[in-house]
């Protein structure tokens, strides 16, 4: 049976606009692991953990709300919050992976299928560097050729280069032969940022993962060194800095209405 879980290996581009033009580009990869699969993969594959350690891992405490054994659940809660109901969800994770034990995921992405196969949800969980996350859940109501658009409030403080009155625009071709999430970041003077991830599936093996490891080694830390290292370039060039607003709530949530408007 051919599985729904793969890699997906292409990169990061991040283009900001102002007060100073900046970009940054990086390879990456990303796994799509389906819930269901999750088992078989934990058992099948030798680099491959689920809760456990090894060389590439996926942890529920680094999702949801951050309690082992606890993901599914939280996020079908999440689904009935918004007012979608399904007797057994196909629910697929785009994600980072632990490598060697650590990672940072600024974002996950919750592809949420009905038993039928129809795509009802998407969740959007953002994480920052100060250990809050807030997942923005959005009902999925058309397609326009395989595109998904969907926008927001900013809910979390991310990024001390970013101010907070901003919207989320989300622009996003779900996982397939190819994946692409396209997100760009807006204050009331117009756009400021744009940030994407595109990549291609390969087939989720140890194989495949002994080969991300040899193309991206140390990807967890690239990223968080990429971080601090964009960060003082913005610096430098002196775009204003806004201070760390602290979340009501280190892990929260926000069902988004099709209009684009938030509710608790």
């Amino acid at each position: 049976m051919t599985l729904q879980s793969a890699i997906y290996a292409g990169h990061v581009l991040h283009v900001r606009s102002r007060p100073k033009k900046h970009s940054l580009r990086y390879s990456v990869f990303s796994l799509l692991i389906d819930l269901d699969e999750i088992d078989q993969l934990n058992n099948g594959l030798r680099l491959f953990g689920y809760n456990r350690a090894a060389l590439y891992s996926v942890h529920d405490v680094d999702h949801g709300n951050g309690r082992t054994g606890e993901l599914r659940p939280w996020l079908e809660e999440r689904l009935s919050a918004a007012g979608l109901e399904d007797a057994r969800w196909k629910i697929r994770m785009l994600c980072y992976p632990r490598i060697f034990g650590y990672v940072f995921n600024p974002i996950t992405v919750f592809f949420c299928y009905r038993a039928e196969g129809g795509l009802a949800a998407v969740l959007y969980e953002v994480c920052n560097t100060f250990n809050e996350r807030h997942t923005y859940v959005i009902p999925v109501e058309a397609e326009a050729n395989g595109i998904l658009r969907h926008s927001c409030d900013k809910e979390m403080y991310v990024s001390p280069f970013m101010p907070m009155n901003c919207e989320y625009n989300f622009r996003i071709s779900p996982p397939d032969d190819d994946v692409a999430i396209n997100i760009g970041e807006s204050d009331p003077d117009g756009p400021l940022l744009f940030a994407t991830f595109s990549g291609r599936r390969r087939p989720l093996s140890d194989r495949g993962l002994l080969h991300m490891l040899l193309k991206y080694p140390l990807m967890t830390l690239k990223v968080m060194g990429g971080i601090h290292w964009e960060a003082l370039k913005l610096w430098w060039k002196g775009v204003p800095i806004y201070r760390h607003e602290p979340a009501a709530a280190r892990i929260a949530s926000t069902i988004v209405v099709q209009n684009g408007m938030n509710k608790s």
